[in-house]
């Protein structure tokens, strides 16, 4: 992925030419799967820890899904619009622009697996429980799974939103 160099300010040395051009590469899927695997592990030991220190297991309200509902939503809603830009009005976007957009999808991605595999852990640690609560904190925690996971997917579209191909930054 390269942010666009902006050709209207010059150059480092005052130039008429593009700035310096960096390169950023997708977010390799091992780290959004290490980060998955660290956001299970932490959500399945939530309960018996909590269990075990003699406290009560967290309770999941709707605000936790809602919430990465939303995020997912808005990052959904923000790489049409920027894929639209790009890749369909082929406009440019500034280089601050690209990378804030770039950094916010990698944060998301990463954000968002860890998330969404916590809440997926600690909704199968409820599994077979007895507890009055446990249906209901396995549906939320379920749904707030699927927020993270939502988080990730449209993370990812964002970031691809704002590659360009070589032969497109002339």
């Amino acid at each position: 992925m390269a942010p666009h160099a902006d050709r209207t300010s010059g150059g480092p040395d005052g130039s008429d030419g593009p700035g310096p051009e960096g390169t950023l590469r997708p977010t390799p899927p091992v780290v959004v799967g290490a980060w998955a695997l660290v956001g299970l592990v932490i959500g399945l030991l939530v309960r018996p820890v909590a269990e075990r220190l003699g406290s009560t297991a967290p309770l999941v309200t709707w605000a936790q899904p809602l919430a990465l509902l939303l995020v997912a939503a808005i990052l959904a809603v923000t790489a049409r619009a920027t894929w639209r830009s790009v890749h369909v009005h082929r406009e440019r976007l500034e280089p601050h622009q690209a990378v804030n957009r770039l950094v916010l999808a990698r944060a998301c991605a990463l954000v968002g697996a860890l998330a969404g595999a916590g809440y997926l852990g600690y909704a199968l640690s409820w599994l077979g429980a007895e507890a009055d609560l446990a249906p209901e904190r396995m549906l939320r925690s379920g749904v707030a799974s699927l927020g993270g996971a939502l988080t990730v997917v449209a993370a990812l579209l964002l970031e691809r939103a704002c590659r360009v191909r070589s032969d497109e930054r002339g």
